[in-house]
């Protein structure tokens, strides 16, 4: 997972009849995309600050540092210069607010999903019908201080998973996205990869800041927020992440949470 993107790179890219701008007219440039199942965007990254923001449906984002689910109802947040990709495995309508560098707030300087509070996600709707060329010293612009000013960093962020880069680990990792049933042991993964079971669980502790076990449980609960968002049935999404019953499932989920997979997203 060093190379995560090629999750994407190598896939042609679905172009959104709106554009990413090459230069920003004002601070902030807000863009609006409805992206079909299926959509991708390969790996860029641009000279500003970015807000995608799922009004509805699912996104995958990911880049050299992990991966991030985004629900509906929340933002992943693109820093400068950080290559990202981005995928829609069913229908999503996405907000992208584009920041200027020169925005003077305390804004987030790494990847992490945002939840958006009722008035952050009212200020970008409100953002959508303001013109490109705003009036800065405006009601315009004032709207666009308060959106910039309500953008924190949340205490811990629990969307995303860490990517780690020892190639060992690195190959576990991707095998796992790919196959996330798979219920093998670091035991029984440190007689595929030639190292013991100790060296492995030390280095996955070191490079992702999480136990193996627990790296596995959290990619399977993104994969199930996924799935969730695009109202795969709970017993469905159990048997395809490894679970032996639904109310195993259900468990995990709830502990992870705080919710049922039921309610999550209500």
């Amino acid at each position: 997972m060093p190379h995560i993107l090629n999750t994407f790179e190598n896939r042609p890219e679905h172009h959104n009849p709106v554009s990413r701008p090459k230069e920003l007219p004002r601070a902030v440039y807000v863009r609006v995309s409805d992206m079909p199942a299926g959509h991708h965007v390969a790996a860029h990254s641009h000279d500003w600050n970015q807000l995608i923001y799922a009004i509805e449906g699912t996104m995958t984002v990911v880049t050299e540092g992990g991966m991030w689910i985004v629900p509906p109802q929340r933002a992943v947040w693109v820093p400068p210069h950080t290559q990202h990709a981005v995928a829609c495995t069913g229908f999503t309508r996405a907000r992208h607010l584009y920041i200027s560098q020169d925005v003077s707030a305390n804004l987030p300087d790494r990847c992490l999903v945002l939840e958006v509070s009722p008035l952050l996600r009212e200020l970008i709707r409100a953002a959508t019908d303001i013109p490109i060329d705003y009036d800065e010293d405006g009601a315009d612009g004032r709207l666009i201080r308060v959106l910039i000013d309500q953008i924190k960093a949340p205490d811990q962020d629990k969307l995303h998973l860490p990517a780690p880069k020892d190639t060992r680990l690195a190959r576990i990792c991707e095998y796992l996205q790919a196959e996330p049933a798979d219920n093998r042991t670091l035991a029984d993964w440190a007689q595929i990869c030639g190292a013991s079971s100790r060296t492995l669980a030390r280095l996955f502790q070191r490079e992702t800041g999480m136990p193996f076990g627990e790296w596995r449980q959290k990619l399977r609960l993104l994969y199930a927020l996924e799935k969730l968002a695009n109202d795969r049935p709970v017993t469905e999404i159990a048997l395809d992440l490894g679970y032996e019953t639904p109310s195993a499932f259900i468990a995990m989920f709830r502990k992870a949470t705080g919710r049922t997979p039921g309610s999550y997203f209500r």
